[in-house]
């Protein structure tokens, strides 16, 4: 399974935006390394270089981890949802996004929200319970069994699932 995540996005809803961004990229990519080692899940993270970043899109790999910086003028959004549809179904996006989050699954794939993410990344260490949280996120259907989940919401929680240590 491949995980694609926003960077800033997920560094925002734990840590906030304010400080050293440098450090704070560095600690996510340090936090995200040791989940690779655990999970063996590709793991590409997209940071915003939209205002302040090159003139062409930059990669590197670091400690197992594909980095992205969007080039000056493009957003990440547009990044992860390119990276997305060329992935198809068998990818997690992370972000808090809305916009990124239907965009992504029309494609297939499942997006998790920044904060359900990172509550996985600060267990890392502490082993979590197979239902825990399991429909904290459920939405009423419009139609049929209204105790189930909808079809995007049980695939987001298959892959949530999964990507629990």
């Amino acid at each position: 399974m491949d995980i694609i995540i926003d960077g800033y996005n997920l560094i925002g809803s734990d840590q906030g935006m304010r400080g050293a961004l440098e450090q704070k990229r560095d600690w996510l990519i340090h936090r995200l390394s040791i989940y690779k080692t655990m999970k063996e899940f590709e793991i590409t993270v997209v940071f915003d270089g939209w205002r302040s970043g090159w003139a062409h899109e930059a990669k590197e790999k670091r400690d197992g981890i594909n980095i992205v910086y969007s080039r000056q003028g493009e957003k990440a959004d547009d990044v992860i949802v390119r990276i997305a549809r060329q992935k198809g179904n068998g990818c997690v996006v992370v972000t808090s996004d809305r916009e990124v989050c239907n965009a992504v699954e029309k494609f297939g794939a499942a997006a998790v929200h920044a904060s359900e993410f990172n509550d996985i990344l600060r267990n890392l260490e502490r082993p979590s319970t197979e239902d825990e949280n399991e429909n904290s996120t459920a939405r009423p259907m419009r139609g049929g069994n209204p105790n189930r989940p909808s079809k995007t919401e049980r695939r987001r929680q298959e892959k949530l699932k999964k990507l629990r240590p």
